[in-house]
């Protein structure tokens, strides 16, 4: 794990450290909660890098005694603590990768349906439903910022945030195109239809993070929530539309129970956004710089969900593949998220 840098971590937690130690540290809660988060998680890895160690320079030693002598009780010893240290190399792992900076924040997600009309936002409702039950089996909070239905079923868009430790670190490498082949139940054929959505992550913005939006760049509509994306949606014409004209953005929200409330809500969205479009143009340079070519571009398909005429999800960038279809549509993802995980090691 080359880019395991201990030195580095153990002299960053000093100076979050010091920062705690600072007149007025308390003043700011927000700020200061975001340094203790992140001194703690710190203290996590190394911590649990420590305890990796002991474990593995005591399966060296059991190993020497192992060479000169036949002991079968330390053998089975040596066997428990091997099958212990493997796990627990694992989840060494994901605590590294999930180390990036801005993996512990909250996430925004966002589903679009392909074309396709009813088909296509029935799949778009379906991983709607697959995100919200993964969240829940993790813990997370999710709350809906946008939601459009579509016609006869299903979405045409939905923007959710999803609050919890590492969200988007767990959540980032879902981003892309999802294919899923099933016979369609809208079908009166019963014919086999391929259908297409697009999911979008960003970190969600905080105050930490300086980004800079002038008032003339900025277009904002008013217009009427819609949808029945839960009892939170509002129903009055104080939904906000707003486009950031450099890039040609969108943010959209009609949570709020103000016009005023979902203005900063999509300006928080709007930057989450730049957040994310300027976190991928760095690893496009990084990239670049390295002479790699990224394995997930910007809108790339990253799964396949086969219903018929059998039964298989399969990651296209890692391979990872499962024929328990309905655990995975019913939010068991991590199978596929530590595969990604793990498939960013250098």
């Amino acid at each position: 794990m080359s880019h395991f840098d201990l030195p580095g971590k153990r002299e960053e937690i000093k100076k979050l450290e010091d920062q705690t130690m600072e007149d007025g540290f308390w003043t700011d809660q927000k700020k200061a909660q975001n340094v203790i988060r992140k001194t703690n998680s710190l203290k996590d890895i190394v911590s649990s890098y420590e305890s990796l160690k002991e474990q593995f320079d005591s399966l060296e030693e059991m190993a020497e005694v192992l060479k000169t002598e036949d002991d079968e009780e330390l053998m089975d010893m040596a066997d428990e603590e091997a099958q212990s240290a493997v796990k627990a190399m694992d989840e060494f792992e994901i605590k590294v990768l999930l180390s990036g900076e801005y993996d512990g924040s909250n996430a925004i997600l966002e589903i679009h349906p392909g074309a396709g009309g009813t088909e296509s936002h029935d799949w778009a409702n379906m991983l709607y439903r697959m995100y919200t039950r993964y969240c829940e089996k993790k813990g997370f909070k999710v709350s809906v910022l946008q939601y459009q239905p579509g016609e006869e079923a299903g979405i045409k868009s939905v923007t959710f945030l999803v609050e919890g430790d590492k969200a988007y670190g767990y959540l980032k490498g879902e981003k892309g195109v999802h294919r899923l082949v099933r016979i369609s139940p809208f079908d009166a054929g019963a014919r086999r239809h391929t259908s297409f959505a697009s999911l979008e992550v960003m970190p969600q913005f905080n105050d930490e993070i300086e980004i800079e939006i002038k008032p003339e760049d900025l277009l904002i509509e008013t217009k009427r929530a819609s949808g029945a994306g839960g009892q939170h949606i509002n129903k009055t014409d104080s939904a906000i539309r707003m486009v950031h004209k450099p890039t040609g953005i969108v943010a959209t929200c009609q949570s709020g129970r103000s016009q005023i409330q979902n203005r900063e809500e999509a300006l928080n969205i709007l930057k989450s956004r730049l957040l994310q479009l300027e976190i991928e143009n760095q690893q496009k340079k990084i990239a670049e710089l390295k002479g790699e070519t990224l394995a997930n571009e910007w809108g790339s398909q990253i799964r396949s969900y086969v219903l018929h005429p059998y039964s298989l999800i399969k990651d296209v960038r890692t391979g990872y593949e499962t024929s328990q279809v309905q655990s995975v549509l019913d939010g068991d993802l991590d199978g596929f998220i530590w595969a990604y995980l793990k498939s960013q090691i250098q």
